[in-house]
Formats: C-alpha cells, structure tokens, sequence
C-alpha cells in the first residue's frame, strides 16, 4: 500500500508546529508496525532533528544558482562589468575587480558584458542536507547557507529524498514539518500532500495567518485540518478560529489547552509526550488523522 504524506504548517512562526510535528512522529513510531519517516522541510530554521532521536550521516551539499567568479590574471579592470551589475556585487580593488560572494545573484550579466572574457559562472553550494536514522525511524533534514534564496528549491529536495526512503523502507505514513507562513518553501512542501495539518493559536495573528494557510491549501486543492495550539489561552478568539474552520469546511481535530510542563520538557531537551494530559490528546488527534487520511 502506498505510504500517506502529512504536512504539519502554520501560517505564523511560534504556534508549536514543530513540537506537535515531533510529538506525532514519537507516537506513530509507538503505534506503527513498518519504520516511518520524517521530514523536516523548515530549512531556514530546521530544528525537528532537536527533538528526535536519530543520528546523521554525511552531510550532502544542494547546488542551487551560479556565482560569478572573475579570473584576476584576465582582468583589465575597465569596469564595465561594475556599471552592468544591478545589484552591487563586484567591487574594484588595485586596479581588478572582485566579486561580493554574498550579494551576487548568478545572472551572469557580467560575463556578458566582460571584453576579456574574464567572468565564469561557478555553481554554488546553497546548502547541506542529511539523512539521520534511529530505531525504525529516518529523518531528512536540511540547512539552507546564509544569504541563500533557494529554500523552494532545498524544500523540494528533501521531500524527494524522504519520499524515496518512505518508499524503499515501505513506511505507512511520512510525516513533513513544514516551514511557517505561506511563501514559495510552503508551496513546494504542500504539493502532493495527502493532508496539510495547520496549527494555529488563538491570537488576532493567528486567525489572520490560519486563513491565508487555508486559502494556500485551497489554491494548491490540498485537504486541510486544523489544530488550535494553546487554545484556552482565549476562548473567544478559539471560537473565532472555529468559525472560520466551519465556513472554510477544513475540520477542526484538536483544541490543545496551554500547559507549562510542556515548554518546560522541551527546555530540557526532552518530549512534550511526557506530560501525561498532552500525550492523551496528541494521540487522540494522531487516531483522528489516520481517519482523515486512510478513511
């Protein structure tokens, strides 16, 4: 039977996707009886890898985009090159030019423009990505380098890798920790997906972002469900929240109550499962998805 993808996001930053994304994989690893697989697809900031057990291998570069790189025995520092680049990042020093690794966008304008022929176009490491494994458990995660704008692209990889895996092990569920908000590393991390699992807090923030998360899963005609983190933190706004669920026909699946054990496990490194209230409710959420996504 082919394997289910669950793609855990929010429209905002800080609602406690990755916890309950890390929370999910502890329990389905519990309940599973084929090894699953994880993905963490938030490569700005990946951090799932902190709150599961698995031990990486080899670090395996991402080549996205080009870099200028001048050779400085061609170079006759006429400039042109300079008054070509539209984005600052070549600057002349003692009579040659010097390309700013870190401004260059790899457009290759000033190779057109060089008399000498001096400018090539060099690929560029835009990031490393791993394979991490533990018992009947594979984590794929990535780090995107400073100054890179190629997460769609490094988002794509790494749920390549972690479909092929999710495969070859035959695993019943991937699980994605997706990236925050509703740019292009969220599109490339919900298409296909078999259910988008959003989880919101009930702030004035979190029901503005929840409704654009759901009209993204809309747009990308991806099924939805919802998750209201911290929810008794403002009932009113959690209606509010629930209202808009009910006419957005994404079903609400959980309401998970504030508890300060729960950011204090994680503070010592440890799972939120183990406060015993959070467990009973995460795992009647994780029951409720197998029916969304098997049923």
């Amino acid at each position: 039977m082919p394997f289910k993808e669950l793609l855990v996001i929010s429209g905002k930053g800080g609602t406690g996707k990755t916890s309950l994304a890390a929370a999910l994989i502890e329990l389905e690893l519990e309940r599973a009886s084929a090894p699953v697989v994880a993905c963490d697809a938030d490569v700005d900031a990946a951090n799932l890898a902190l709150l599961i057990d698995v031990e990486d291998g080899a670090g395996r570069e991402f080549t996205g985009g080009s870099t200028a790189v001048i050779e400085p025995s061609r170079c006759t520092g006429c400039g042109a090159c300079l008054e070509a680049c539209r984005f600052s990042a070549l600057e002349r020093i003692d009579n040659r030019v010097r390309v700013i690794e870190t401004a260059c966008e790899g457009c290759g304008v000033c190779r057109l423009v060089c008399p000498a022929d001096a400018v090539e176009l060099a690929p560029e490491t835009a990031g490393i990505w791993w394979v991490g494994r533990g018992e009947d458990l594979t984590l794929v995660h990535a780090e995107l380098g400073v100054a890179q704008d190629n997460s769609g692209k490094l988002v794509a990889r790494v749920r390549r890798e972690a479909r092929q895996l999710a495969d070859d092990h035959e695993a019943e569920l991937l699980i994605v920790d997706g990236p925050p908000g509703i740019g292009c590393p969220v599109h490339a991390a919900l298409t296909g997906v078999d259910l988008a699992l959003v989880v919101t807090e009930p702030s004035p923030a979190g029901l503005h972002d929840l409704e654009r998360a759901l009209e993204t899963t809309e747009h990308f005609e991806r099924p939805a469900a919802v998750v209201i983190n911290k929810c008794d933190l403002a009932p009113a706004v959690s209606e509010r929240i629930a209202e808009l669920c009910e006419r957005r026909k994404a079903p609400l699946v959980a309401r998970l109550p504030f508890d300060r054990r729960v950011p204090g496990e994680l503070a010592r490194g440890r799972s939120p499962l183990a406060v015993p209230r959070f467990r009973e409710l995460v795992d009647g959420l994780l029951t409720r998805l197998h029916s969304l996504l098997w049923d």
